[in-house]
């Protein structure tokens, strides 16, 4: 069964994928005005992977309860629901992983709070035995993570934002993906949306929430101006579940209706109208309006006992939607060794806390089944330094040294392992010593001065021995393992010339 899915066409016309595992482990921020295509992007991408993985919307203007009829989504009116039956329906479907649409339309905005805030903790607290992946998608997410105090109470901003803020950050490991839509990046919570690694910018027009949008994309701010050229659907996607660089999307075309679209224009009833118009307003025998589809609908809204009651007459199902893959201590090393290698690869993963790297690569492991014995936070982290050492000088080398020059880095205190092994691997490679700033990225900083203050305290402590050579050209010796990086003139490496 694959594992991506199809929400349109890149600009080269050509299929536009997610990884829905790697949306899984990383998260999805979106962004875009009001009439930009973002509740398209979401009801597409909730079609696209509605036979994946368990769903649960939450929905405050009731646009995707559409979603029950044709793949069979429970619609939960909030309405119609107190909050122990929220949080007992909100428990209930992740024991039977039932997909659900929370409906907050009918409720006021301190309620749509409260009750979101509810039903993600009764998604949240659920058992271990329970922790299936789960999409979360929350529209109009600025109205649960506010940036700034809302028209809501205090009390109930409080409760939505620090159920969202359990959603986006510690939500991996229990299974759950955050995908969060907003219409200003400006009026969301910064550490809500800081915790998406995916992207996908749309149509806006605003000059601080086209900065934003321009700076997590990583552009420049000259080219921030492009959102406002966005056509109505189309979208800037980035992260390691859509594309390495920012890659524009067209979303393509939905199955379920889109209860939130803006209603059109419809002529006026003049001449065939029921009455004349002044009775129509006036009388007390003015006959009642007609109520439309979505009225009749609304009226005809489940209990929440009836909603219970489907739920549980759901066939429970296996702990694991199929038998787990039945891997060799060899397959299994090598499955973690890719997943650490994949993260390795991102430039930014220096920049990250590692605790929260561990809980990604425990969440990635668990999508894979990997089973429970897992590496450790220690562990972990030596796996990955020596994965972002190897990645930076790929080539083939002699693995008995390279093994010598892993064990000495255990030696060394957790801020000079990193950057050691980025110079020791340079060493074995016979590369050119690292430039101050490389070294200094390395172990998540963006200063040069930083980075000779270390190599002074490795030299002081006797790791390490630096020198020049006759040009000019810095070389760093490992004394105890007999080894050096290779001497490269300045002036070579300005022009960007490798070492012959």
């Amino acid at each position: 069964m694959s594992t991506h899915i199809d929400i349109g066409l890149t600009g080269a016309q050509s299929p536009a994928l997610i990884d829905l595992e790697e949306l899984l482990a990383t998260r999805l921020l979106v962004q875009g005005n009001s009439g930009s295509g973002k509740s398209h992007l979401l009801r597409r991408l909730l079609e696209q992977s509605a036979g994946l993985v368990q769903q649960v919307v939450i929905d405050p203007e009731g646009d995707f309860v559409t979603l029950a009829e044709r793949f069979g989504h429970v619609v939960v009116d909030a309405s119609q629901s107190t909050e122990a039956e929220l949080s007992s329906i909100a428990t209930r479907a992740r024991q039977h992983r039932v997909s659900v649409v929370l409906n907050l339309e009918g409720v006021d905005v301190d309620a749509q709070l409260k009750c979101a805030a509810i039903f993600l903790n009764g998604l949240f607290e659920v058992e271990r035995d329970f922790w299936f992946p789960m999409l979360v998608i929350v529209d109009e997410a600025q109205l649960f993570a506010p940036a700034a105090s809302a028209d809501a109470s205090d009390d109930a901003r409080r409760q939505a934002l620090a159920a969202m803020t359990n959603l986006m950050c510690r939500g991996r490991k229990r299974g759950l993906a955050g995908v969060i839509a907003t219409q200003r990046l400006a009026k969301l919570a910064k550490n809500v949306a800081a915790e998406a690694s995916n992207f996908l910018m749309g149509r806006t027009f605003l000059d601080i929430d086209m900065a934003r949008a321009a700076d997590l994309l990583g552009m420049e701010k000259r080219q921030a101006e492009m959102f406002r050229d966005l056509q109505r659907g189309a979208f800037v996607g980035l992260g390691p579940a859509i594309a390495r660089r920012p890659l524009t999307i067209a979303i393509g075309d939905v199955e379920t209706a889109d209860r939130g679209s803006a209603p059109k224009l419809l002529p006026l009833p003049g001449a065939k109208a029921e009455a004349p118009a002044h009775e129509l307003i006036f009388s007390a025998d003015a006959p009642p309006p007609k109520k439309t589809a979505a009225k009749r609908k609304a009226d005809a809204a489940e209990s929440s006992e009836h909603v219970m009651a489907r739920i549980e007459a759901a066939p429970k199902p296996a702990y694991v939607a199929a038998p787990a893959p039945d891997l060799t201590d060899e397959q299994r090393i090598q499955a973690m060794d890719d997943i650490i290698l994949s993260m390795a690869e991102d430039a930014q993963v220096a920049f990250r806390p590692v605790t929260d790297l561990h809980r990604d690569f425990l969440t990635r492991c668990r999508i894979k089944r990997l089973g429970a014995s897992l590496p450790d936070l220690r562990t972990f982290h030596k796996m990955l330094n020596v994965k972002r050492a190897e990645h930076s000088a790929p080539e083939k080398v002699d693995k008995k040294l390279w093994g010598k020059v892993i064990d000495l880095s255990d030696r060394l205190p957790d801020d000079m392992r990193a950057p050691f092994l980025l110079i020791a691997r340079a060493a074995v490679a016979e590369r050119p010593a690292p430039e101050d700033g490389e070294i200094a990225q390395f172990f998540g900083s963006h200063s040069p001065g930083r980075a000779r203050r270390l190599l002074g305290n490795m030299e002081e402590n006797g790791l390490i021995v630096l020198r020049t050579d006759f040009q000019g050209a810095r070389i760093i010796a490992i004394p105890e393992l007999e080894i050096e990086t290779k001497a490269l003139h300045p002036k070579l490496r300005k022009a960007g010339k490798g070492a012959a």
